[in-house]
């Protein structure tokens, strides 16, 4: 492991009360729990979990695009606590694992098709984190081949069959 800090209690304390204080605006209450994790590259994340028993979805926003502000929100705030972390991922009542879970089918489900008709196919917008999940999860499928193209917000996936 490099000489980087760990996520010390006091600035979990900060994060979680921070975050408290947030929902708190909303009218909600919800349980936080903070971790450091490794991804197989070596990079260091701040994974945030939030549990909340109602309302979820206020958090959440349209396709996550709340979940991405409050990340960008901490990641601005603690900017400093946070030097050799990579990223700050928060997720509510599960929704990214739920979300992934999706993206992983609605691929697969894909390159049934792209098999069939041999064909390229569009998957629909998707935000760099999700395009990644899904590029990592098909690059061990050597009969078809995955692009991303398209502009923000737009930016897709083709998946197309693999000459």
């Amino acid at each position: 492991m490099s000489n980087t800090q760990n996520l010390d209690d006091t600035t979990k304390g900060q994060l979680t009360e921070s975050i408290k204080k947030i929902v708190g605006y909303m009218n909600m209450e919800c349980q936080v729990e903070i971790r450091e994790e490794i991804d197989d590259r070596g990079s260091r994340a701040v994974s945030i979990s939030i549990y909340t028993p109602e309302n979820a979805r206020f958090i959440i926003g349209k396709n996550g695009q709340n979940l991405k502000s409050l990340e960008h929100v901490l990641r601005a705030i603690f900017v400093k606590k946070l030097e050799g972390f990579n990223s700050v991922v928060v997720d509510v009542n599960d929704y990214r694992r739920s979300r992934t879970n999706y993206l992983i089918d609605t691929a697969r489900q894909a390159v049934t098709r792209v098999r069939s008709t041999q064909k390229a196919e569009a998957l629909t917008p998707m935000s760099p984190y999700e395009r990644r999940v899904v590029h990592m999860e098909l690059a061990s499928y050597p009969d078809v081949a995955t692009e991303s193209i398209g502009t923000e917000p737009q930016r897709r996936i083709v998946i197309k069959p693999y000459p």
